[in-house]
């Protein structure tokens, strides 16, 4: 009858830790996926900035210095966001992206306040096209980016919490960065508008 009990005991103790586990994997993959999310966005902007320089160099061939460093910011993100792919959960990697991203965002910024200095440009309706495109881009981002943070949190959380810690750590889950903006304060002010 003792042995039984034990027997009974191991059961539940290994189908426990095996729920904890499997539930571990499970939120390890969502927010892996969350991640590919963002990079099937990530890689739609990037194909869309060499379009938009193309259009900008036939009017702005006089600032040949900020459509060279919109093509280096966007390779340097594509870089970023090839190495964050590759292990979304790696805290060094999800820095280097967001710190990527936020140096693009930077001379892109560069990039359509100039435009505003050249009339016909402004009016272009590739350039317009391509504005309203990146625009969306950026918006299917932002969803995309809280959707990764929202399964890194759930994931960090599963596995900080007793008793999943003891098997996470055990197991080597190891915890997740989330991918945060890294724009300066400065960048973070919205934009003034003057008619």
């Amino acid at each position: 009858m003792g042995l039984w009990i034990l027997l009974a005991i191991i059961v539940i103790l290994a189908v426990w830790a095996m729920t904890i586990y499997n539930g571990l994997v499970a939120l390890r993959n969502r927010f892996k996926n969350a991640f590919a999310q963002i990079d099937v966005q990530l890689k739609r902007r990037y194909d869309l900035i060499p379009n938009l320089v193309e259009v900008a160099k036939g009017y702005i061939k006089h600032e040949r210095e900020t459509l060279e460093a919109v093509i280096k910011a966007r390779n340097q993100a594509v870089a970023a966001a090839s190495a964050a792919g590759a292990n979304p959960g790696n805290p060094a990697a999800m820095q280097g992206l967001g710190q990527a991203e936020g140096a693009l965002s930077g001379v892109l910024g560069r990039l359509f306040a100039l435009a505003e200095s050249y009339p016909d440009l402004k009016a272009n309706q590739n350039m317009l096209a391509l504005q309203e495109e990146l625009s969306s881009t950026e918006n299917k981002v932002s969803f995309a980016r809280q959707a990764f943070n929202d399964a890194v949190m759930e994931y960090n959380t599963k596995r900080e919490s007793f008793p999943d810690n003891f098997f996470a750590g055990a197991f080597g889950f190891a915890p997740a960065e989330l991918l945060t903006a890294t724009e300066s304060a400065e960048e973070r002010k919205p934009p003034k508008v003057a008619f």
